[in-house]
């Protein structure tokens, strides 16, 4: 698809839209945001904002007549929407692979039923099947509704089957959900590729992810593993994304226990919070290559040219007032992102910033010294 006369349709228009949309606004085309948000931080770059609900049927025809292919920030969007849209235009990912992803009961029976390793785990969709299942759960363990939870939110760690059963019997929102087994994490780690039309596979290097109150707070890249256990996540990530039929840009995450013990924990069908590094220390990020294969345009090269660490910035950091970006721009190595978002709250995520070192090791540094002039716990 050539970017002349060419327009591009998002639905959501939050910081991952807004990425997107500026690599793609960049590369010449045209964006459309579909987001009910009238200050989606998407909308500051798209050529045009349809402020309306992601189910609006008017709304999803507008989008669709102005739009040569539509793609998702967030794996949450309506199946159903993206269904209808695809019958209109291409769509990637397709509603199939979205409604696995938003669904964690889905999710974990498809990386079961196709061989790849999860942590022991239970799925109930009603009280009577929550009760029943309880027995067969090792404890300490977390619950975790099966859909719209993200940074921690929906997820309760319980320990004992008594706990249990009394938070889902005062929250019984929670239900459809799914209850895992704590495990004794080593690390966590991600593996970000995109997949083309013709199959074609790219992948960055494997991060390594450090979260705080369930939340991502700090990606190192490259991840500190043995090379074996990088290749054999890479290797996983890419059978699932061919399982799929996959296109566009994905990511998998996974737990490490043990002796290099690798789990799936779930994938998200979409660029994701651990590799907006790829923005500064790559030749291709993640959001040019999620255009590129929107578009079937020949992958990137996603070669990673320094060590990066990613720290994100939550709206904690604004309680005292603006913090002191001079403290970024200081440092010579470091990029700042902001999202354009309109309140700074407590856990929601306002921005990022990434510091390249010649080493992981002197990248670390440097970002240490960023987060306590900001005042980011450590």
């Amino acid at each position: 698809m050539s970017a002349r006369n060419a327009t591009l349709g998002i639905l959501g228009g939050g910081q991952l839209g807004r990425m997107f949309t500026s690599a793609a606004r960049t590369m010449g085309f045209d964006v459309v945001v579909l987001d009910p948000d009238p200050h989606a931080p998407a909308a500051h770059f798209a050529s045009h904002h349809i402020c309306a609900a992601f189910d609006n049927p008017v709304a999803l025809k507008q989008l669709a007549a102005q739009c040569a292919a539509i793609t998702t920030e967030f794996e949450n969007a309506p199946a159903a929407a993206m269904a209808q849209l695809a019958t209109q235009c291409p769509v990637h990912p397709n509603a199939q692979v979205v409604a696995i992803a938003q669904n964690r009961i889905l999710e974990k029976a498809f990386f079961t039923d196709n061989g790849f390793p999860v942590g022991p785990y239970e799925a109930a969709r009603d009280p009577a099947e929550f009760r029943a299942i309880l027995p067969q759960v090792k404890f300490p363990a977390v619950i975790k509704t099966a859909r719209f939870g993200y940074d921690g939110k929906g997820q309760v760690r319980v320990a004992s089957a008594e706990e249990a059963l009394s938070v889902v019997t005062a929250q019984p929102e929670l239900l459809p959900l799914v209850i895992e087994t704590l495990l004794p994490l080593r690390l966590e780690i991600s593996v970000i590729l995109a997949r083309g039309e013709d199959g074609a596979i790219e992948m960055w290097p494997v991060a390594e992810n450090q979260h705080r109150n369930g939340i991502l707070d700090t990606t190192i890249a490259p991840a500190r593993v043995r090379e074996e256990l990088a290749q054999r996540a890479c290797r996983m990530a890419s059978d699932i994304a061919t399982r799929l039929q996959y296109v566009g840009v994905m990511a998998v995450e996974f737990f490490v226990t043990g002796r290099d013990t690798l789990l799936v924990n779930e994938m998200a069908p979409r660029p994701h919070n651990s590799g907006h590094y790829t923005l500064d220390a790559c030749v291709t990020s993640q959001f040019e290559q999620q255009v590129r294969a929107l578009c079937a345009l020949p992958l990137g090269n996603p070669e990673q040219l320094r060590a990066a660490v990613m720290v994100n910035l939550l709206g904690d950091i604004w309680a005292q007032g603006t913090p002191p970006w001079e403290a970024v721009f200081a440092e010579p190595d470091a990029k700042l992102h902001l999202y354009g978002k309109e309140e700074p709250r407590a856990g929601r995520k306002m921005g990022h910033f990434t510091v390249l070192g010649n080493s992981t090791h002197e990248a670390l540094e440097k970002a240490a010294r960023i987060r306590a002039a900001l005042k980011i716990p450590d």
